[in-house]
């Protein structure tokens, strides 16, 4: 339940990662909001993978002269895959003659872990400037290790070799399909729907995969215009992240660095700056996607409530007949004495006798506070 005063209060936030989602859901739900985990890929570790330690091997018996990591948390699982398989002491013997090089702080931070310490990081934490980096350099007969992140698809191989290098592929862990596919599907259904306020990605191939569904279910168009409209929040870990939805014409918040800590500061700055709320006597009323928050409360509305209550904000103040109401109400077929009754459930609901006025022989509006 959320506390009063939390930034993100009665917002509907859906998780997109297969990967640290409980550490981010958490940091969410800390500061107020509803977390949906709707997972758009699954991570597919390779620990006991015959491959990556055969791999290792060979990196033993032929240790490279520049290593490169790509994702701290492949770098990790690189090294115990090793440690589980007895060669820990080995490999990082073998990488302690080479040049370490890290794409981002996350991979440095586990070379250190490792015991040893990166010779360079790439300031924007992308593949490409790591590459143009070591291209600069010159790799030509050099080996090279490179550790990928994902499905490992990131063109670093391939660059290196046609360099002149000898280029050994490492891939700790690979993207899959969700384990369970209806959450994915059913929250992309949810969020073109209008019934979540902000999505979250913390991966490329997540971005795509999520895109992927969009377009599947028929909802680019529909996705893209409330994105656009400031309606759904579609908010990356990074720019790298962003990129795939950005290429879809989404509109994109995302933090300049790879951080889980900086994503959910893009989403509180978002909520607390960026969303318009309407002044009342008794606080500001802001609607969100499947709630209502007055002075940092979230309302307990029944949904027809939720529904007249939005539509008296979007009136501003001015006033909404019962004729308009009605259609709001199901099975009310025009009566005034449901929209009656239905006004008198929502004040006592929003605690509030005064939040919406009545209007003599016109109908209602919201109470709105004159600045």
């Amino acid at each position: 339940m959320s506390t009063p005063g939390e930034p993100l209060a009665g917002c509907v936030i859906v998780i997109t990662a297969d990967r640290r989602k409980r550490e981010l859901a958490s940091a969410l739900e800390r500061r107020g909001a509803t977390v949906v985990h709707a997972p758009a890929l699954s991570t597919i570790p390779h620990l006991d993978d015959a491959r990556l330690i055969e791999d290792t091997k060979r990196l033993i018996d032929s240790p490279p002269d520049i290593v490169v990591a790509t994702t701290g948390i492949g770098f990790r699982g690189w090294i115990e895959a090793a440690d589980a398989a007895g060669l820990v002491d080995d490999l990082l013997e073998a990488m302690a003659g080479a040049r370490l090089v890290a794409r981002g702080p996350k991979a440095r931070g586990a070379i250190q872990a490792a015991g040893l310490e990166a010779d360079w990081v790439a300031e924007s934490e992308t593949s490409s400037e790591l590459r143009d980096y070591l291209l600069a350099e010159g790799v030509a007969g050099l080996r090279v290790a490179v550790q990928h992140h994902g499905n490992g698809a990131d063109g670093l191989d391939e660059a290196f070799e046609a360099a002149g290098a000898e280029v050994q592929s490492l891939l700790v862990y690979g993207w899959g399909p969700p384990l369970d596919p209806r959450p994915h599907a059913e929250w992309v259904d949810h969020a073109a729907a209008g019934r979540a306020d902000a999505v979250a990605f913390t991966s490329a191939p997540a971005a795509q995969s999520w895109l992927a569904c969009v377009e599947e279910h028929g909802l680019m168009d529909a996705m893209r215009a409330r994105s656009v409209a400031g309606q759904l929040l579609l908010v990356a870990v990074g720019p790298v992240t962003a990129a795939p939805l950005i290429e879809a014409g989404m509109q994109v918040g995302f933090p300049s660095r790879w951080r889980l800590g900086a994503l959910v500061r893009e989403l509180v700055k978002h909520y607390a700056e960026t969303v318009a709320g309407v002044s009342t006597p008794d606080g500001m009323l802001v609607m969100r996607a499947t709630s209502a928050v007055l002075d940092g409360h979230v309302l307990p509305l029944t949904p027809s409530g939720l529904e007249l209550l939005r539509a008296l904000a979007r009136a501003g103040g001015s006033v909404v007949t019962r004729e308009q109401l009605s259609d709001m109400l199901p099975g009310a077929q025009g009566s005034s004495h449901a929209v009656d009754a239905a006004i008198n459930r929502l004040r006592e609901n929003a605690g509030s006798r005064d939040l919406v006025r009545t209007v003599v022989k016109r109908g209602y509006a919201l109470a709105v506070s004159i600045a």
